[in-house]
């Protein structure tokens, strides 16, 4: 194996420390993510005193409790501790039923992007993202603007033409505000109750069965295929008579991220792109300007996307909302995306845990475990429940930092090469080289893609216009279905 790029570091997260405070000790150990409150959490002590107990809204719309406590000259928020069952254990519950829909992707490729024919088990490139069937995608056009998704219980707005004009083009698009304030007077279908979607329930629509542009960037469209089933969903790519890439297609969701990126403090939304399938981090405003979206707005299961965690006690966590077993613990060691594949046999070979069923997740599995509310510069975390454990890394710009995860999902696009890539969750900073500098471009809980193989020294200052790291030697994390 080529050497890694990146380094784990052995870390005990007792408070928020630097990367100088820790010295260039780079000894490959895991550490837990460390509990921590959003700045909306703190902020709703203000005006309160020490022992109140407190209410206030995370970044995600869930109403959260914690009490007030006092820590030196100001008072700090402690979040209130998990449920616990009637046994005792950890059980972050309460979550509507959250099933992850199948990410749609029927075909087998090899390590350099070639299509093969799917291995069996002990063979290469077993285990990956189409060898396995999840809940399948199934929606009914209800004839009136709006399509039903019957897996996940969610009722949509069809077409991103906000005008109404017939077609989809820049003039549909809207800025986050605009969207907000819409969802409020939208009546469509005969119901009122429409709002912006999370970011999760905006990539459950997201289908795998689309390819990408690739390095091709040029104006045309031939060759790709959307990341949403437009038997149902309208969509058009960017409107490149407006000036807009053609592979520009941003829809909006509700979901903020918890810190800012590109070191510019502004706010920064969640969105997806169905021309590219990936979940990027926007800056609701540039250059004095408000960044616009497509947006469609969604309806019913107003739980969609909560999980419901409980620790088993073996190394092993449920998510009894989307019916997911995972493993507690992550790899501890960066592994390319053949050696990704390959780790999960090995330990399925062990019986790792107790278990022989384990595989990669899909690229939908993965994103399921993100949480939106934490991220290394807000809670000194990882993106996921303080359950899990994380290694850490120095990241590019030689900060403390947490690793990119492999999913079992190739991210095709055109070209001669259309496997290459593998789809993968930046569960830490989401990295990019701008202005001579390593920042935060796209925030914890973005889902990139990237070589499954290669040298990543080979792009010093990253790729794309906003300089994207490119990660190959990334972590990876175990799930099966659970026995519920």
């Amino acid at each position: 194996m080529k050497a890694m790029k990146m380094f784990t570091i052995a870390i005990v997260l007792l408070s928020t420390c630097s990367a100088n405070a820790l010295g260039q000790d780079r000894v490959s150990q895991r550490a837990s993510g460390r509990d921590s409150a959003s700045p909306e959490a703190h902020a709703a002590c203000e005006g309160n005193e020490a022992g109140d107990v407190v209410q206030f809204v995370s970044p995600h719309g869930e109403t959260e409790m914690g009490t007030c406590e006092q820590q030196g000259r100001r008072l700090v928020l402690r979040p209130a501790p998990p449920e616990r069952d009637s046994d005792g254990d950890p059980n972050h519950s309460n979550a509507a039923e959250y099933a992850v829909v199948d990410t749609g992707q029927e075909k087998c490729f090899d390590g350099r992007g070639a299509a093969i024919v799917c291995r069996a088990e002990g063979e290469l490139f077993y285990g990956q993202d189409a060898q396995y069937e999840g809940h399948q995608p199934s929606y009914t056009d209800n004839s009136d603007g709006t399509v039903t998704d019957n897996v996940t219980g969610l009722m949509w707005q069809q077409s991103p033409d906000t005008d109404g004009d017939g077609d989809i083009d820049a003039d549909d698009r809207l800025s986050y505000d605009e969207a907000v304030a819409r969802a409020g007077t939208l009546k469509l279908g005969g119901y009122s109750d429409w709002r912006l979607p999370t970011i999760k329930e905006l990539y459950s629509l997201v289908d795998f069965r689309g390819i990408a542009p690739g390095g091709d960037k040029g104006t045309g469209t031939s060759g790709m295929i959307p990341f949403i089933d437009t038997d149902f969903f309208d969509f058009a790519y960017g409107d490149t008579g407006a000036g807009e890439p053609v592979a520009d297609a941003p829809y909006a969701s509700s979901t903020l991220y918890v810190a800012s990126t590109a070191n510019e403090g502004g706010r920064t939304l969640f969105g997806v792109n169905f021309a590219d399938g990936r979940i990027k981090g926007y800056r609701l405003s540039m250059l004095e300007r408000d960044q616009t979206f497509f947006v469609i707005y969604v309806r019913g299961n107003t739980g969609y996307g909560q999980n419901s965690f409980r620790e088993n006690g073996d190394g092993t966590i449920t998510d009894s909302a989307t019916g997911l077993m995972w493993s507690q613990d992550d790899s501890g060691l960066g592994l390319d995306w053949e050696e990704s594949l390959a780790w999960v046999e090995q330990k399925n070979a062990e019986n790792y845990l107790g278990y022989s069923d384990w595989r990669l997740p899909d690229a939908k599995e993965l994103q399921s475990l993100v949480d939106y509310t934490r991220c290394p510069d807000t809670t000194g975390s990882a993106a996921i429940d303080a359950l899990f454990y994380t290694s850490f890394i120095i990241n590019e710009a030689g900060l403390i930092d947490t690793p990119c995860y492999w999913s079992s999902t190739t991210h095709a696009s055109r070209g001669a090469a259309p496997g290459a890539h593998a789809a993968y969750v930046a569960f830490g900073r989401a990295m990019g080289y701008v202005d001579g500098m390593w920042v935060d471009v796209h925030g914890a809980g973005t889902l990139r893609s990237d070589p499954k193989a290669g040298d990543p020294d080979a792009y010093p200052t990253g790729l794309g216009p906003q300089g994207d790291a490119i990660r190959i030697y990334n972590y990876a994390r175990l799930v099966r279905d659970a026995d519920l």
